[in-house]
């Protein structure tokens, strides 16, 4: 069995720790600076995030927001930034729900063939990113900024009245036909609001990514192109082969996101479909840094500080203070990670010079002796 390395355990749980911590530090700060008592907006935000029917809307954000840094952990694993995870999953999400109000199947083959379209135009949407970097280098970042662009006009084109969208009864929104009742996702029937059913799948995928990345050939081949393209490609990789797959991988992930609020929630594609999660997900993907257990408990932070965060306002608080603890939090992890990063690499360092001087004194004790 397996030792575990409990200083490498700890320091791996210090950087977020120190990352969130720093982050309410600052944002008490913010809060003081604006005339705010930030204890007692803390104490708000716990006290109602504990309540039955926050918990409910945290875990089914979370969700969403699971699957979203999942879809960017992918990327990151393999040093590719797929900042397009947004609009994969919005075009995903708009293709199914068309193609989902336009079918009339039973129920157990309908809703996984809406869930497999999503996957297969996530995929395919940052397939292109993947396949222009290997073929002409253009920067995944570059690529994935201006399809999510495209993205965005292509369902802004087909979400109209003639085409794939119908505006409502009462003529105030434009959406897709309604995806019918019996290929609703099922739900977990909760008080006062169900846990959605999706939450399943988001357990799965992340169960998958875990297995996949950390216990098959395929992921430690991605894991080295990661790490080191040219060392890869030395030992037999195929790196371009590896690109591509990954942001296909990871695109197919993205296409995922959409499918709670779609299937649990919404059940059509309209204007007011939540949008910005593929950021978000870039956000927890760090805060996770890349472990699925890591990106859960992150996707669970946001999704409090949300419902917090919402209360806030409620209380009189300016509802930007949830960008401003969110944007600190982030930049606190980058900062976080570098420095327990450097600290570890120091004491790893220093460890490694004791053991050669022990050693060194033992030879010499050796050729005294003798």
């Amino acid at each position: 069995m397996k030792k575990i390395d409990k200083e490498r355990v700890l320091l791996g749980l210090a950087a977020p720790l120190l990352a969130i911590v720093a982050a309410f530090v600052i944002t008490a700060l913010v809060l003081g600076a604006t005339g705010k008592e930030p204890f007692n907006a803390f104490g708000i935000m716990f006290d109602y995030g504990v309540k039955s029917d926050s918990q409910v809307f945290i875990i089914n954000k979370a969700t969403t927001y699971y699957l979203a840094g999942l879809a960017v952990a992918v990327g990151f694993r393999m040093n590719l930034f797929n900042i397009g995870v947004d609009g994969q999953y919005r075009l995903a999400a708009f293709v199914a729900a068309a193609a989902g109000g336009a079918l009339t199947l039973p129920g157990f083959v309908q809703i996984p063939l809406i869930i497999l379209i999503a996957v297969a135009v996530g995929a395919l949407w940052a397939g292109i990113a993947g396949t222009l970097k290997v073929t002409r280098g253009v920067s995944e970042v570059i690529s994935t900024i201006m399809l999510n662009a495209i993205a965005t006009a292509i369902i802004g084109y087909l979400l109209q009245p003639g085409r794939l969208g119908h505006l409502d009864p009462a003529g105030t929104k434009v959406a897709t036909t309604p995806i019918p009742e019996s290929s609703h996702f099922f739900e977990f029937p909760t008080t006062p609001d169900p846990v959605w059913g999706f939450l399943v799948i988001a357990v799965l995928a992340g169960v998958a990514y875990w297995f996949v990345l950390g216990r098959t050939r395929f992921g430690f081949d991605l894991r080295t192109v990661g790490r080191s393209g040219t060392a890869a490609q030395a030992s037999g990789v195929d790196v371009k082969r590896m690109v591509v797959t990954s942001m296909v991988i990871s695109g197919a992930m993205a296409g995922l996101i959409g499918m709670p609020t779609l299937l649990n929630d919404s059940y059509e594609y309209s204007g007011d479909f939540p949008t910005g999660i593929g950021f978000t997900g870039i956000a927890i993907a760090l805060l996770g840094r890349n472990h699925p257990i890591g990106i859960a408990l992150g996707a669970l932070l946001w999704g409090w500080l949300e419902r917090g965060t919402a209360k806030l306002e409620f209380e009189g608080y300016d509802k930007e203070i949830v960008g401003v603890i969110q944007g600190v939090i982030v930049l606190c992890v980058v900062i976080a990670y570098e420095v327990v990063r450097r600290y570890g690499l120091k004491r790893q360092q220093r460890q490694v010079g004791e053991k050669l001087a022990a050693q060194a004194r033992t030879s010499e004790n050796q050729e005294v002796s003798a």
